[in-house]
């Protein structure tokens, strides 16, 4: 019989619908074409084919934008936003609006075309969450900018339209709704008892085990009690902090043990889905440090989102938490 879950943050209800249920196995993996080497971009010797670097790892010295590089960011060749200009905020009636001012760059993982998250080194991993970091803190310097996001599209399915492994940054001049709810939901939990709900949730699903997938000395991997998605996965620092720029090194080098892990999980598991990952930290406009906690979200595009979903906000979800969990917990690395 489906249920509803209420996710204990946001208040978001999904339903779990076990009359829908789907091992790994049932799912129909969609496989899209993306561009490839031969017009890749992103390979090493093809800079000159993107906007200027503005970040690149180079573990021998070299002139920038030349061959060399282990990690590289440039700015997206075709921005959703642009850093250029000024906010001017008007209304026109009832409606406000305000010039598309921000930052949309490209973070490019890796050198070599055929690598990705999941078959990197933990330490090449660890580099390009540095480069996720040093992006932050610089873009942050910016008084135009309240929040930043860093999200991974792999795969055609998940919006890739280059296979070579990269991630995005997109710098707001404003704090998404969603995020304010989530801080919202964390809010008031903390006001009623007066602990972050993050923290509650790691501390019971630690203990619980069921929907435990993986875990070290710094960081939990989970499936959420109410996941939207079929696989849906929390990745949980254990020790608390607000903003993923400010953690300290030690819990860099165990997410990316953890982001390996569980990647390769999926890979595994799931026949190499295509996924959207997302780092979740508090805006710079907020002073909610008590009570935010910043994790990563990783969905693999199982399913699609149709018509119940976009009419009521509710998510069917056709894989219950605790058996994605014990499917993946039981996958060898």
């Amino acid at each position: 019989m489906a249920e509803f879950r209420k996710d204990v943050v946001t208040g978001r209800w999904v339903i779990i619908s076990t009359d829908r249920r789907k091992r790994p196995n049932d799912f129909l993996v969609e496989q899209s074409k993306v561009i490839g080497a031969d017009h890749c971009p992103f390979c090493t010797g093809a800079e000159a084919m993107t906007p200027p670097e503005v970040l690149a790892y180079r573990n021998n010295g070299g002139p920038p934008n030349s061959p060399g590089w282990e990690v590289r960011v440039v700015p997206n060749k075709f921005p959703a936003l642009r850093v250029e200009g000024s906010l001017d905020r008007e209304g026109e009636g009832l409606f406000d609006r305000m010039s598309g001012i921000g930052a949309h760059e490209v973070i490019i993982e890796t050198p070599v075309h055929t690598k990705t998250l999941a078959t990197m080194s933990e330490q090449e991993i660890e580099r390009v969450l540095w480069a996720y970091r040093d992006r932050m803190l610089d873009l942050k310097r910016d008084i135009r900018f309240r929040f930043i996001l860093i999200f991974k599209n792999h795969g055609a399915a998940a919006g890739a339209t280059l296979e070579h492994s990269h991630s995005q940054l997109i710098a707001l001049p404003i704090v998404p709704d969603y995020v304010r709810d989530e801080i919202e939901g964390a809010r008031h939990h903390h006001l009623s008892k007066e602990r972050c709900v993050f923290c509650d949730i790691i501390r019971q699903e630690a203990a619980a085990g069921r929907r435990v997938i993986h875990e070290n000395g710094d960081v939990i991997a989970i499936a959420p009690y109410a996941s939207r998605f079929a696989f849906e996965t929390w990745l949980l620092p254990k020790h608390h902090g607000a903003r993923f720029e400010d953690a300290p090194r030690q819990q860099y080098q165990s997410l990316a043990r953890m982001l390996k892990s569980v990647l390769m999980r999926m890979d595994r598991a799931l026949e190499t889905p295509a996924y959207n990952m997302i780092i979740h930290s508090l805006p710079f406009s907020e002073q909610a440090t008590e009570f935010y906690h910043w994790h990563v979200e990783l969905i693999p595009k199982l399913t699609r989102t149709a018509g119940f979903e976009w009419g009521t906000g509710f998510y069917i979800n056709p894989t219950s938490p605790e058996e994605a969990a014990q499917v993946l917990r039981s996958v060898r690395t």
